[in-house]
């Protein structure tokens, strides 16, 4: 069915015991030795790094960016799939979403569970996602864990240590996986690819701040003070903070500062409801509401913003388009 780049970069699939706790060791061939390969499937391996997915920083995350499109540059490779560690999938799996724009699936997986576990969830899950990216086609980045496939777009880490652990909470699945097919359900809408960003020599600082009761400006004034290109604040409800929060945002995009809004709650969209200190004030204020899209991911789509141009109009303009929320489409079969 055609030839898949497994590109490794750690996570809990690839860990083990470390005396004191799990962490990531295993290369990409031992992975690969748990899971049973599809028939009609040859599996090349890249061993790009091996850590636990807390750690990645932005540089390993553009690294895996630039690694996707080296391979994707090969017109034999058929599709891809990235191991990952699950706790910050949904970051990496978006920031590529947003620079892919080849019908060639890249598929990121992991697994709850470590490498050499007896009931592991890793071999499964490699396997669906070999099967997701030798047939799947026109479908943006996906991610395919425990029998299911989302797109990177909206989908987030839903539950710590369930086996079923991600979903977009705002939205439908993309598919299915089991008796060696996968079934599309929907085609992902999303916005034409941005251009591939270079490899800077200084990585933009992009930093979050949620509101809660009490909350007050310092945190956010703070980031600002810190060097900060952009801000991720996490509001209440369908995005809302108070007067002073809005002053500073003001200040903030007034020194050309992005800041996107997304909120705290599990699902539904930022919506411009409510004044004193509310959505509306925000946005007035120079807040870029997200969507459906929470906090890991509009701070992806902030730093893509940040690193496609100095112009603070500009940042602006495209930090809007990666955040632009997919319509729904007709179902479909591969």
């Amino acid at each position: 069915m055609g030839r898949i780049v497994v590109i490794s970069t750690g996570g809990t699939i690839a860990s083990r015991w470390q005396g004191s706790g799990f962490a990531a060791d295993a290369h990409g061939e031992e992975v690969m030795a748990t899971a049973a390969v599809p028939a009609g499937i040859t599996v090349e391996v890249v061993d790009l790094f091996s850590v636990n997915s807390p750690r990645l920083t932005l540089a390993h995350q553009l690294t895996l960016l630039h690694t996707v499109h080296e391979v994707l540059a090969d017109p034999g490779v058929d599709g891809i799939v990235v191991t990952h560690g699950t706790d910050t999938l949904e970051e990496s799996a978006f920031l590529v979403d947003l620079y892919h724009d080849d019908p060639r699936p890249v598929v990121f997986t992991g697994a709850q569970l470590p490498l050499d576990a007896e009931d592991g969830d890793g071999p499964r899950n490699l396997h669906d996602a070999l099967l997701t990216a030798a047939r799947a086609r026109d479908l943006g980045v996906l991610v395919a864990f425990d029998g299911k496939v989302h797109a990177a777009r909206g989908t987030v880490k839903t539950r710590t240590l369930d086996a079923d652990a991600f979903a977009d909470p705002s939205g439908a699945r993309v598919g299915d996986i089991g008796f060696g097919k996968v079934s599309v359900l929907r085609r992902p809408s999303r916005p034409a690819a941005l251009p591939l960003p270079a490899m800077p020599d200084a990585l933009p600082r992009v930093d979050m701040v949620m509101h809660h009761a009490d909350g007050d400006p310092v945190l956010l004034n703070a980031a600002v003070e810190a060097g900060a290109q952009g801000v991720v604040l996490v509001a209440t409800g369908a995005g809302n903070a108070t007067p002073e929060i809005v002053s500073a945002v003001a200040d903030a995009t007034a020194r050309g500062v992005l800041v996107a809004l997304t909120t705290r709650v599990h699902s539904g969209p930022v919506s411009q409801i409510y004044t004193h200190g509310g959505a509306v004030d925000l946005v007035a204020a120079g807040a870029v509401p997200t969507g459906t899209l929470r906090a890991g991911q509009a701070r992806v789509a902030v730093v893509a913003a940040a690193l496609a141009t100095t112009d603070a109009a500009e940042r602006v303009r495209i930090l809007r388009h990666a955040v632009g929320e997919p319509v729904p489409a007709e179902p479909a079969h591969v």
